[in-house]
C-alpha cells in the first residue's frame, strides 16, 4: 500500500520550507506567486492531500483556481492559459494549470483529483469526454466548462461559435473568388466537437454560395498539429485535385498547409488562398501572414474567470445557487496576406 505524501515530501520537491508549504495550503496571501505556483505543482505531483479543517474555517476560499487543458504544446491552449492567468492575476487569484493530454481517464481524473481540495473552483476544457460523460460534471465545487464536446452540463459553459466562425471563414474565401475550397482538419466519424462543427460551417457556407460539397476536398487528420495539416494538404495535392482555397480548421493546420503548398510550388495567395481559425500570435509572422478567425479567446478567458469567481463567491455566501448559464463569445474575420489580392 503506498505511503501518503507529507508536507515534508512536498517541501523537498518544491525546494522550500515546510512552513512555506503550510502557508500555501492555508491560503496565506503573503506568498510570492512564483513560490505558490511551485508548491502547488509539487502538491499535484506528490498527490499530497491536506487536512481541510483549516480551509473550512476560512469559508472555503484558498485564492487558487484550477485550469485543466488538453495540451499546452498546442499554441491555442498555451495562449488561452496565458489569458486565463492574466485575468485571474488581475482579480488577485492564482491559477494551477494541469494537462490532461486529451485522454479520457485523465479528464475523468482531473475532476476528482486531490488537487481539487487546494482550489476553489476549476475551468476545464475537455477533448476526450463527450455527451455520455455529462454526469461526471456534477461535482461539489464551482466548475466552468469550455468548448463544445459536451452540451447542457449541470455547470456554467463557455463556448465559441464554431459553426458560424467556420461559415464566415469559407464565405471570406468565396468572396475572394475561390470555388474549389479544401477543408483541412476533419475528424473521421466525429459527430460532436470543434472539427465536426467547423466542417458543418464549411458545408453550410458552400451551400449558401451555390457550390457543391465534394468529399474529395476534405482533408482528414488525427490531430490538429502542423504536421497533420502538411500531410493532409500533400495528400490532397498528390491526388491531383483542383484547389484554389484552403480552410484550415485551426491555425496550426493552416501553417502546415501553407508549407505543403509552398513546397509544391503553389503561390499563396496568387494560386491558392488560405485561412485558418484561432488568430494565434504567430499568424502575424508567417510568410505570407495568415488570415484567420479570431474566436474571441480573450473574451473566453475573461468570461470563464469572471463566472468562476462569481460562483466561488456565491458558494462562500451560502444560499441557493443560481441556475448554470451558457455563454457564447463573438468572433471576427482577420484578413491578412494569405487571402488578400495582390
Amino acid at each position: 500500500m503506498p505511503v501518503a505524501a507529507t508536507l515534508r515530501d512536498v517541501a523537498e520537491l518544491a525546494g522550500v520550507s515546510i512552513k512555506t508549504v503550510s502557508n500555501v495550503v492555508r491560503g496565506y496571501q503573503h506568498v510570492r506567486e512564483s513560490t505558490r505556483a511551485t508548491v502547488l505543482a509539487a502538491i499535484a505531483e506528490t498527490g499530497y492531500q491536506p487536512n481541510l479543517s483549516a480551509r473550512s474555517l476560512r469559508i472555503g476560499r484558498s485564492g487558487v483556481i484550477g485550469l485543466a487543458l488538453p495540451e499546452l504544446a498546442l499554441p491555442y491552449f498555451a495562449e488561452l492559459a496565458g489569458a486565463v492567468i492574466d485575468e485571474a492575476k488581475a482579480a488577485g487569484v492564482t491559477v494551477l494549470v494541469e494537462q490532461t493530454g486529451a485522454e479520457l481517464d485523465a479528464e475523468h481524473g482531473v475532476l476528482r483529483s486531490p488537487t481539487r481540495q487546494l482550489t476553489d473552483g476549476l475551468v476545464f476544457s475537455p477533448l476526450a469526454m463527450g455527451q455520455d460523460d455529462v454526469d461526471r460534471l456534477d461535482v461539489d465545487y464551482p466548475l466552468v466548462i469550455l468548448g463544445e464536446r459536451i452540451f447542457d452540463p449541470a455547470c456554467d459553459h463557455v463556448v465559441m461559435d464554431n459553426v458560424e466562425g467556420a461559415r464566415a471563414a469559407v464565405a471570406h474565401l468565396v468572396a475572394a473568388g475561390c470555388r474549389r475550397i479544401a477543408a483541412v482538419g476533419a475528424h473521421l466519424g466525429e459527430e460532436q466537437g470543434s472539427a465536426a462543427l467547423r466542417l458543418r460551417g464549411y458545408r453550410e457556407a458552400l451551400e449558401e454560395a451555390g457550390l457543391p460539397y465534394d468529399e474529395d476536398l476534405v482533408g482528414y487528420v488525427g490531430m490538429w498539429h502542423r504536421v497533420d495539416g502538411a500531410e493532409a494538404m500533400r495528400a490532397l495535392l498528390a491526388r491531383g485535385i483542383e484547389i484554389d482555397g484552403v480552410f484550415g480548421m485551426n491555425d496550426t493546420l493552416a501553417f502546415g498547409a501553407l508549407r505543403a503548398l509552398q513546397d509544391a510550388g503553389r503561390r499563396v495567395p496568387d494560386d491558392v488562398r488560405v485561412i485558418g481559425f484561432d488568430d494565434l500570435d504567430e499568424t502575424r509572422y508567417t510568410a505570407p501572414s495568415l488570415s484567420t478567425v479570431d474566436p474571441g479567446r480573450l473574451e473566453i478567458a475573461r468570461t470563464a474567470v469572471r463566472v468562476l469567481l462569481e460562483r466561488i463567491a456565491e458558494r462562500a455566501a451560502g444560499g441557493e445557487p443560481s441556475p448554470p448559464q451558457r455563454y457564447t463569445t463573438g468572433f471576427r474575420i482577420v484578413e491578412r496576406e494569405s487571402t488578400r489580392a495582390r
